[in-house]
């Protein structure tokens, strides 16, 4: 799916929620690597570029920046 072009400071939805509950994810860190951190409980998850496009469900909230 090529709609799914995150930014940083996006907010997302994963396939998955996070077991607190939650499933609002904000993207902190980009790179090979994304780290998320969970709006619940502030729980932050690293993970490959890779395998987050393919868990990333869609995203919910656009950051402002440019």
């Amino acid at each position: 799916m090529s709609d799914k072009v995150f930014g940083m400071n996006d907010v997302v939805e994963m396939k998955k929620a996070h077991p607190c509950g939650m499933n609002r994810w904000k993207v902190v860190r980009m790179g090979m690597d994304i780290r998320i951190k969970c709006e619940g409980c502030q729980h932050t998850v690293m993970m490959p570029r890779k395998e987050f496009t393919r868990k990333i469900k869609k995203i919910l909230v656009r950051s402002e920046e440019e």
